[in-house]
């Protein structure tokens, strides 16, 4: 059987299809070839087109077909991944009420903030793990304030992946995991928070039908089915964030198991059993993708906004000619520390590591006698990594004590210079996998859709492609230094 899976990601779609018995990617695709649009109207803002997502995943699709490797009907369920956080609104008929408030966009940060200290500090931390902060419980917050009209009009809230559901089904439903993203998920009393609820004076009408993660959220309509050309009936078996399912796809599942990711953002992601909590809000706890009230499984997530954004910045601005591969390469001809030259990639929103401020991105150190591009782009990875290194020390803070990091062997993680400087700087080996988001969509699919029992049997055949551990080149006094600059910012 075959198993389809779609990750509605910030920069594009990509969708894959998988072959479930041998775990093989058979054809996979993505849409649109250069980066999606992020509208910010306002500075901290930030907005996509669900309308957009939904034609760029029809689009992918198609490719994905054309590519002939497979037979389309043979597709037996199908999963979704999605960027965090987003807030999308519809009206009684299914209709987006406005763009969505992505995960990057700052507006509700002071909302949040508000809510936190009315909500007091201990109900916060302790029921609902985090803060509101700029999360999607305070972005609808924002909405019901400062645009009245398209509040009174909300019959649903969603996140991204659940819109994409609703187009393939005429289905509207979430999950625990979902509902903790938004942070309305009260954990002490394990439901919906009433104190939040009530707070925001939202009703309970607005949220979907709650089911598991791994569960049939609707079947393929048929008129959708027709023009992508699948079957009708084929179920959404899983919908899932895109850091749980990057989770997922690396096998961290299990307490003390941990994953790392460097896309448009940056996030490594802790398994624990715990009901944690960080008290500065700096990192966030939700539910995993395998997490019930029996047997918790919650994910700690470090965030940071500006990773592959500011590397993409880097290319744009000084190697528009150039792909990444030879940006990559001409960082690798410069020594490291890159002589100098500090990167702070914190360009991106308000940052929730460094307390929700918006610090920017700065580079520092410039010697226009001696710094070139290269060595721009080396510090810009450099700094990057540098940003990794400061967050895990927070999660260590909070308990979580990493003696092997999983990722996938993609964006950042395709560079020698980023891999090798993350693994230096943190002291933590990196296994890298061969996997991507969309790859974890189709596999949870098939755990939905009963193909598999469990996530462990979904990927005993995946191995690693590599072990980096540490090497040589001792960074620590250029840490120290960028750390420097960091605080004198903040």
């Amino acid at each position: 059987m075959l198993l389809l899976g779609i990750d509605v990601g910030t920069s594009s779609i990509k969708v894959s299809v998988v072959e479930s018995a041998s775990g093989h990617t058979l054809a996979s695709a993505s849409y649109p070839e250069t980066e999606s649009e992020i509208i910010s109207l306002k500075h901290g803002w930030a907005e996509q087109s669900p309308q957009m997502w939904w034609a760029n995943v029809k689009k992918a699709i198609s490719i994905c077909n054309a590519q002939h490797k497979y037979h389309a009907e043979d597709i037996a369920a199908i999963g979704i991944a999605y960027q965090m956080h987003g807030l999308v609104v519809v009206d009684k008929d299914g209709e987006c009420l406005r763009n969505s408030i992505i995960w990057c966009d700052s507006r509700a940060v002071e909302t949040g903030e508000h809510a936190f200290n009315q909500l007091g500090e201990q109900y916060a931390l302790q029921h609902l793990l985090n803060s509101p902060g700029n999360f999607t419980a305070s972005k609808l917050a924002w909405v019901k304030a400062h645009e009245p009209e398209i509040y009174s009009r909300i019959a649903k809230v969603m996140l991204p992946g659940d819109f994409i559901a609703l187009q393939l089904t005429g289905e509207v439903t979430t999950s625990i995991s979902a509902l903790s993203e938004g942070v309305f998920w009260d954990f002490k009393e394990n439901q919906i928070s009433e104190a939040l609820m009530k707070f925001f004076d939202f009703d309970k009408a607005l949220i979907p039908e709650i089911k598991p993660v791994f569960s049939v959220h609707g079947e393929l309509k048929k008129s959708i089915a027709e023009q992508l050309g699948l079957k009708a009936g084929v179920p959404v078996a899983y919908k899932a964030g895109d850091q749980p399912n990057n989770a997922l796809s690396l096998n961290v599942t299990n307490p003390g198991e941990v994953a790392a990711t460097a896309g448009t953002s940056g996030v490594i992601y802790g398994v624990t059993d715990q009901l944690l909590s960080d008290k500065a809000s700096r990192v966030n706890t939700f539910a995993h993708v395998n997490h019930s009230a029996g047997q918790p499984r919650l994910g700690v997530l470090l965030c940071i906004n500006g990773t592959g954004s500011m590397n993409r910045w880097a290319k744009d601005s000084l190697g528009a000619t150039m792909n990444y591969t030879a940006i990559n390469e001409a960082a690798q001809t410069i020594s490291p520390g890159s002589e100098g030259l500090r990167v702070l990639p914190f360009g991106n929103g308000a940052e929730r590591m460094l307390n929700n401020k918006i610090v920017g991105a700065h580079l520092q150190g410039i010697d226009l006698n001696v710094h070139r591009n290269p060595h721009i782009f080396r510090a810009v990875q450099e700094g990057i990594a540098f940003a990794f290194r400061y967050g895990l020390d927070i999660l260590k803070e909070n308990g979580m004590n990493p003696t092997v990091i999983r990722a996938g062997k993609s964006n950042l993680f395709l560079s020698d210079v980023f891999t090798q400087t993350f693994v230096n700087i943190t002291g933590v080996p990196v296994e890298l996998y061969d996997n991507d988001g969309s790859y974890g969509a189709a596999v949870g699919a098939g755990i939905g859709a009963g193909l598999f029992q469990s996530a462990a049997e979904a990927f005993a055949h995946k191995k690693p492609l590599k072990l980096v551990e540490p090497g040589t080149a001792n960074l620590e006094n250029e840490y120290l230094d960028w750390k420097s600059l960091l605080e004198k910012q903040l």
